[in-house]
């Protein structure tokens, strides 16, 4: 079993938002990191957005120079899954919200990673023991929930699933440190704590647009404001991506049952409309106009 102190080497799977922005802290962290992804364009875009970052970093004092080298340099792309796992000592994959599409990757890596690799999850509320049953080593298998933008969003929900060792867990614990998150850990539950609180919190704001309480700037507005959170929840969906959104309720509202699971219509009608959020430019907010 690799611990924190083993642990040298990354490889994310996936390149998308929330890959490349944990390729990114692995790497400012020192570790060596293997970005992997089916569609070579995404990862050139990849790489792009984190010298993107890491250079916006330098210029506001926030990066140091050589905290940015050291990144880009321990930063390579790989040319396929075999080639980004086969040293790894932790995988993290980031791939979409599909229990078909990880547990047929989880799959691929019980035969590629070495015996000893942690395999994770960045899933947001999918089951990580039914992910781990994928694999013939569920005790090393672990859900690492980061947040969007990782690089900034201080909070890794670390989830344990049904079969995950005491040793799996305290080698993320250790890792999630030293990428300077601060962890917390839940059990395998649907959506966890975090989803199964935000969404919910997003879920009605939504219906608040619906029955015209407010508009979705106002609703946000008494959010941050009023309770002091750094970004409302209709800003955050967009940022998130409706798509994504109605995915994660869909799947609470079958598991767990509750009402307030249920997705709104006007949910459904904007994902069917391509109204997805900063990424189709258009979802509670005008992206062309925030961008100005």
């Amino acid at each position: 079993m690799a611990d924190d102190q083993t642990m040298s080497t990354v490889a994310v799977l996936g390149a998308g938002t929330m890959g490349n922005g944990i390729a990114q802290v692995c790497a400012m962290a020192g570790y060596a990191v293997a970005l992997s992804d089916p569609q070579p364009d995404a990862l050139e875009r990849a790489v792009n957005t984190i010298r993107g970052n890491l250079e916006k970093g330098v210029d506001r004092g926030k990066v140091s120079i050589e905290t940015r080298d050291k990144a880009l340099h321990g930063l390579r792309k790989a040319k396929d899954l075999a080639d980004a796992v086969s040293r790894a000592d932790l995988v993290i994959e980031a791939a979409p919200e599909s229990m078909d599409l990880k547990t047929a990757i989880f799959r691929d890596l019980d035969g590629l990673a070495p015996a000893h690799a942690v395999l994770a999850t960045n899933t947001s509320s999918l089951s990580v023991s039914r992910i781990a049953e994928a694999t013939g080593r569920a005790e090393r298998v672990v859900g690492l929930h980061f947040f969007n933008p990782v690089h900034i969003m201080k909070l890794l929900e670390v989830v344990r699933g049904r079969e995950t060792s005491r040793e799996t867990l305290d080698a993320c614990l250790a890792f999630a440190r030293r990428i300077g998150k601060e962890p917390i850990v839940v059990t395998d539950t649907p959506g966890f704590a975090s989803s199964r609180l935000g969404v919910v919190l997003g879920l009605e704001a939504m219906r608040m647009v619906e029955q015209g309480v407010a508009t979705p700037q106002d609703i946000d507005k008494a959010m941050e404001l009023g309770y002091n959170h750094p970004i409302g929840p209709l800003k955050l969906t967009d940022l998130v991506g409706l798509d994504v959104r109605l995915g994660i309720a869909e799947y609470l509202h079958g598991e767990l049952g509750d009402e307030q699971y249920r997705p709104p219509e006007l949910l459904r009608r904007m994902v069917a409309e391509g109204k997805l959020g900063k990424k189709s430019g258009q979802g509670f907010y005008d992206w062309a106009q925030e961008g100005r």
